[in-house]
């Protein structure tokens, strides 16, 4: 973790986690999961990927945001590409910003996304993972964070609830006896499909023909 939080909070030593538990959980297949289980599987259990028009503006914003260097401005520190690391949690990844409040040094992380607020939280459950980690990091308690929008071009400011936590804690659980199976789900097609870079390797619509084709010939005894 590139940030100086000599100040902040001294970071201690961890346990390590359980045998069964010992491969580390990326933040964004937390994300991946949340939006559908499958295309998680698909990504961290088989290795698949595809680029699409979202994919890609996605991976320009990020590259624009990772580039920045270090600065402060009126009290405030922003650290940008901070790799956190946390063992308990069994989980790893890079944070888009990491923004530290010199008078209190409280942290406060903030997530880029390019689309806008989605009605799942799918979101806030990827930045709550990510207050986690630098909690078990530093020892301090993060209240809230930040979604920044490239579609709205607006901040939205998430407050790291009991609710949240608990759903955060139940997606990482999901998501480590999911990858820890190495199974992948069956394909439900739905709306989030026409958005999904992989679709074309899932192939939602084609298994959805299947399953009617199969119920038809149930039915008729075929």
């Amino acid at each position: 973790m590139s940030m100086d939080l000599q100040n902040s909070a001294e970071i201690r030593p961890l346990a390590a986690p359980s045998t069964s538990d010992k491969r580390l959980i990326s933040l964004s297949a937390l994300q991946h999961y949340a939006f559908c289980p499958r295309q998680c599987a698909l990504i961290h259990n088989e290795q698949a990927w595809a680029e699409n028009y979202l994919t890609a503006q996605g991976k320009v914003l990020h590259e624009r945001v990772d580039s920045g260097e270090p600065e402060k401005r009126k009290g405030i520190r922003f650290e940008r590409t901070v790799h956190v690391f946390a063992e308990k949690l069994g989980l790893t990844g890079i944070l888009d910003l990491v923004e530290q409040d010199l008078k209190t040094n409280s942290l406060k992380p903030v997530e880029y996304k390019r689309g806008k607020p989605k009605r799942e939280p799918i979101d806030e459950i990827q930045l709550c993972a990510q207050a986690l980690c630098l909690e078990e990091m530093t020892g301090q308690t993060i209240n809230e964070g930040a979604l920044w929008y490239m579609q709205t071009r607006h901040r939205l400011p998430v407050v790291f609830s009991a609710e949240l936590r608990e759903k955060t804690l139940a997606v990482i659980n999901a998501v480590r006896s999911l990858l820890n199976s190495g199974q992948t789900p069956p394909p439900e097609y739905g709306k989030r499909c026409k958005a999904c870079s992989l679709v074309e390797i899932c192939q939602p619509k084609l298994m959805e023909r299947d399953k009617s084709v199969r119920y038809v010939k149930g039915l008729f005894g075929e």
